[in-house]
């Protein structure tokens, strides 16, 4: 099957090298459906994969050159597998490079390469655009070379490279969508076990997401701050709870006995993630059951949480949130992704004069409150990482 974004990425690979690809990737980018904050704290998230994402082209050199075009960018970038740095001039590439750089150091028989890639995921809104480029370096590299990794190998190795060569903690739950989403599911994941599953959406519904235009840069926010106080939080309950390890092992009545034995701000984030781990398990319930007025006030019962105990909301967030709450055919408004700006997510029927009249409403009151209108994409479940004409 061809797809659009694939097709572009051939095509500039041509341009800009003079020769077909020997292989095409492409790798979704995720929303978050519900459970914000959990996975770093080895709770429960309810992603899906989306039907946009990165997409990589390229071929093997018979050197240790690699080198790197992005369109999104118009930047070329070469190295060498001996010498990989960090470079803050060209932050794109080192979601690659530290891809490579694990690769490399677990001992597998890479080799340079030359590729073009290209997205259409809005950078910096809470899509996980970083997550698709690493999930779509590691799936790229795993066929070109032959690498025989497991798919769980894949997963944990884009993570690692941005934990430790981009540098920022992000949990698991990015690149475990972007490889292993299902089509019309959202993929329900332990970030402890990393045991998972599949939970329908059916054809009912279809996800609107809009972006607040307001970037937010997780390496140089609050976001570490907030990884931070969760584990002050596990410490201190500790002192009441032996053997605990991470939020995950505090349940609501436990956080309800112990919460005063907790600094004010520290209390107020581990209530979110307690909360927010209960918010996951029950909205997985309810799509089960097909109950999406409950689903509804789990979504908004998780925005609160996170604007007002998490303080990861922002007035552009709010707004949006408050108008797709204000429509009466949705079922499910909240923010998305780590917050400090980026995008909300929305449950909408999937008939196109619903979608339209909520797409409306909700982009003319932003436009009256804020001055602008927003971006938006309607979205449908996706499966993960996909390989087009392989070798």
């Amino acid at each position: 099957m061809a797809y659009p974004l694939t097709e572009q990425t051939s095509d500039l690979f041509l341009q800009t090298f003079g020769a077909k690809p020997e292989l095409t990737v492409m790798a979704p980018g995720r929303v978050n459906l519900i459970g914000e904050h959990t996975d770093y704290n080895e709770g429960y998230v309810l992603p899906m994969a989306v039907d946009r994402g990165v997409a990589l082209s390229g071929r093997k050199r018979q050197d240790p050159k690699i080198i790197l075009y992005s369109a999104d960018y118009q930047e070329q970038e070469e190295f060498t597998l001996n010498a990989i740095r960090h470079d803050i001039s060209r932050p794109w590439a080192n979601y690659l490079k530290g891809v490579v750089l694990l690769l490399k150091q677990n001992g597998l028989p890479l080799g340079g390469f030359e590729a073009a890639l290209k997205g259409d995921l809005p950078q910096g809104g809470g899509l996980s655009s970083s997550a698709a480029l690493e999930v779509a370096t590691a799936v790229f590299l795993q066929k070109l070379f032959k690498l025989g990794l497991e798919d769980l190998d894949l997963v944990k190795v884009a993570q690692q490279a941005e934990n430790e060569f981009v540098g920022v903690q992000c949990g698991i739950m990015d690149q475990f969508a972007s490889h292993m989403g299902g089509k019309d599911h959202a993929l329900f994941l332990d970030c402890r076990s990393l045991e998972h599953d599949w939970v329908p959406l059916g054809t009912g519904l279809k996800v609107v997401v809009f972006n607040t235009g307001v970037k937010r840069e997780l390496a140089s926010s609050d976001y570490n701050v907030r990884r931070h106080q969760c584990q002050e939080g596990v410490r201190a309950f500790s002192k009441f709870l032996p053997g605990i390890r991470s939020l995950r092992d505090v349940s609501l009545c436990d956080f309800e006995k112990y919460q005063a034995q907790l600094e004010p701000v520290v209390m107020k984030r581990c209530r979110h993630v307690v909360s927010e781990n209960q918010r996951v398990l029950d909205t997985v319930e309810a799509l089960k059951a097909k109950n999406l007025e409950r689903v509804k006030v789990l979504f908004r019962e998780s925005h609160e949480s996170l604007r007002d105990d998490y303080e990861v909301s922002c007035h552009e967030l709010d707004v949006l949130v408050e108008l797709g709450q204000e429509h009466p055919l949705q079922k499910g408004s909240r923010m998305t992704g780590g917050g400090f700006g980026g995008c909300t997510v929305h449950l909408v029927p999937a008939e196109e004069q619903v979608q339209e009249n909520f797409i409306s409403f909700v982009s003319e009151g932003y436009q009256r409150r804020i001055g602008r209108k927003p971006e938006y994409y309607v979205f449908s479940p996706s499966a993960g990482a996909k390989f087009l004409n392989p070798t």
